[in-house]
């Protein structure tokens, strides 16, 4: 219940009084407060036009969310998606039996359009049927990886000082990360 209050009514905890002879008193009516907000904000999503959808973490891929749930939870944003880029990395790593690569090279390799070569699988996001469609998926593929490493994880996670990402911002990085485990996942591995 305080999770969801403490996302609800941030600051719940000094502005809803503390009864000192029924501490429960507290929780009731930080929940009364809390339920007038939801409802507040819904009616306003309804008649203003914003009932745009909505993205949960915990429907995003396991790899993704699993890797940035504690902290994501604490409230260590950047450095919940810097785990959840990693999680991916080591998920794709044991996809294909690799540890001598690792994101981009990794991601060039197993995304490659050329043959297999020993050691070094392949995903097959759709079967190789010589189309431009083969070809631009993996090559989008591709650079979409190494687009999350290169734009998202690389500063997170070697730029010192950085401020902590707000939770929107942290929720979009993440959500990259998903796609992408979403396809490594569901791709086939060809050896």
């Amino acid at each position: 219940m305080e999770q969801i209050l403490d996302r609800v009514l941030p600051g719940w905890r000094s502005s809803v009084p503390v009864h000192k002879s029924n501490r429960w008193l507290q929780y009731r009516e930080a929940a009364q407060r809390a339920d007038v907000v939801l409802v507040r904000e819904a009616k306003v999503r309804e008649n203003l036009g914003e009932n745009a959808p909505q993205i949960s973490a915990a429907a995003m891929h396991p790899w993704a969310w699993d890797g940035a749930k504690a902290l994501w939870q604490s409230g260590h944003f950047r450095e919940a998606v810097t785990a959840a880029a990693r999680k991916v990395n080591a998920e794709t790593q044991n996809r294909v039996g690799r540890r001598d690569a690792s994101e981009t090279a990794l991601f060039r390799s197993v995304f490659s359009k050329d043959d297999p070569k020993p050691g070094q699988p392949r995903l097959r996001l759709m079967a190789d049927d010589g189309s431009d469609t083969f070809r631009s998926v993996h090559r989008g593929a591709m650079a979409f990886a190494e687009g999350c490493y290169a734009g998202l994880r690389n500063p997170n996670s070697h730029e010192d000082g950085l401020p902590e990402l707000p939770e929107h911002e942290a929720l979009e990085q993440l959500a990259a990360f998903s796609v992408l485990a979403r396809w490594v996942d569901g791709a086939t591995v060809s050896a």
